[in-house]
């Protein structure tokens, strides 16, 4: 038994997402029509983004295969990225870093930190780098605002909903946010001890 769970924990994964969503909802009485999340629309497209290289050359051969092993592969767009919050316009600025959602290496066959979770990923690390969500300025007036200072927490479950709009797995997106209740203070904490500013100056 053991053997099969090795040889196919791929989809041991998947029945164990099974698992949580039946859980979600005849335990804890909650689903996609019961959660009221925000309202969420992406305004110009999938964003467009290319792949930054992981930087393994002059690292040496255990350095180089060190960074490869550990390394996680980021973006950058390569467009202002738009979507609405209930009916108000963000907007994510051409040249922004990101590494999409935070997904353990050994599932990343299965789940990619770009597939599904993109769209929230992405607003996730702006939301985490800055500790705060960008408006896109108003037809006539000049520069952007923020929304303000928000906490992890608000940033986590915005991830969430933002997930739940856009893909629909709902027990997906709420193992996802409970993961990042657990362990995402540790980027949220590094973000804060580099105290960068929203405009990236």
């Amino acid at each position: 038994m053991q053997d099969m769970m090795i040889q196919y924990w791929q989809f041991v994964v998947v029945a164990l997402v099974i698992v949580v969503a039946i859980i979600l909802r005849v335990v804890f009485g909650v689903s996609e029509k019961r959660h009221k999340g925000i309202n969420f629309k992406v305004t110009d497209g999938m964003p467009e983004m290319k792949p930054i290289t992981i930087p393994t050359a002059g690292k040496g051969f255990f350095g180089a295969i060190w960074m490869w092993l550990t390394g996680t592969r980021k973006w950058e767009l390569t467009k202002d990225f738009t979507y609405k919050i209930d009916r108000r316009l963000y907007i994510i600025p051409k040249g922004f870093v990101f590494d999409g959602a935070s997904i353990p290496k050994f599932l990343r066959s299965w789940l990619s930190p770009v597939g599904v979770l993109l769209i929230g990923g992405l607003v996730h690390d702006y939301g985490y780098k800055y500790e705060t969500l960008r408006y896109s300025a108003s037809k006539g007036k000049e520069g952007d605002s923020t929304i303000g200072t928000k906490d992890q927490k608000w940033m986590d479950e915005t991830f969430r909903d933002i997930n739940i709009k856009v893909n629909g797995f709902y027990a997906l997106n709420y193992l996802a946010y409970y993961s990042l209740r657990l362990a995402g203070f540790v980027a949220w904490n590094g973000h804060r001890k580099r105290d960068l500013k929203w405009d990236g100056k």
